[in-house]
């Protein structure tokens, strides 16, 4: 048995495996983030300004995802994590515009007493604001391990 022991094994020193796990994490938060703001374009509850907006995010943060999920780049990841911090601050931006009252992402739909449409009230918002921050703790966590190695 002893002269089996070795056997697949590579000579050399152990090299730790990447964090696919982690990988694989950071890229579906970035889909779920980017499929979430293009069904909020879809559904056009938004003005122009804004759909243009989200459709650039999720034309820069798509493909970031895939390059995360087939080879862990590092770059894709800086750009995941700057993207996810700068619409947080847009969000959070929105969510305080809503606050206010009257603000540039208020929604009334004219029925008075009807909550507004999912995704789009001050509800919508925090979550779409704890994805983003989600998203860019997972890109950062990540980086840090990355740079470890």
């Amino acid at each position: 048995m002893t002269a089996l022991r070795g056997w697949g094994r590579t000579a050399g020193p152990v090299l730790h495996p990447r964090p696919v796990v982690h990988l694989r994490i950071v890229a579906v938060a970035t889909a779920a983030s980017s499929l979430v703001h293009l069904g909020l374009v879809a559904g056009s509850h938004h003005g122009l300004w804004l759909n243009l907006l989200m459709l650039a995010m999720v034309g820069v943060c798509l493909p970031c995802a895939v390059h995360i999920w087939r080879e862990g780049r590092v770059g894709s990841l800086h750009q995941v994590m700057a993207c996810a911090l700068a619409m947080t601050a847009l969000h959070a931006f929105l969510l305080l515009g809503t606050a206010s009252g009257g603000g540039p992402h208020a929604h009334s739909h004219g029925v008075p007493g009807v909550p507004a449409v999912a995704g789009t009230g001050a509800g919508g918002l925090l979550a779409v604001v704890a994805l983003e921050i989600t998203t860019a703790l997972l890109a950062a966590t990540l980086l840090a391990r990355l740079r470890r190695r």
